[in-house]
């Protein structure tokens, strides 16, 4: 898999997560009568915020030594990070 594609999946792969975590929210984890005033909020604030809080703490597992590969893979999609080159000059 090439840097370009790893990227994309290791930002497409958490942005999945973190909708269905939002989802979650807005269907599940509120009372009803709050469910349906947080309806917009949750387009326009959970998803965003639902998408840093997975990615951020996918990274921040993956960051530690006890993590499983298989679970790096499946929050990220890839346990390969993408590496970069320079600019040209």
């Amino acid at each position: 898999m090439s840097d370009r594609v790893v990227s994309l999946v290791r930002t497409l792969v958490p942005s999945v997560w973190g909708t269905v975590v939002a989802w979650l929210v807005g269907v599940g984890l509120l009372p009803t009568n709050l469910a349906d005033d947080a309806r917009g909020l949750a387009t326009t604030v959970l998803v965003p915020v639902a998408i840093s809080g997975v990615y951020a703490g996918a990274r921040w597992l993956e960051s530690r030594p006890w993590m499983p590969t298989w679970l790096s893979r499946l929050l990220l999609g890839s346990t390969r990070q993408p590496t970069y080159a320079p600019p040209a000059a």
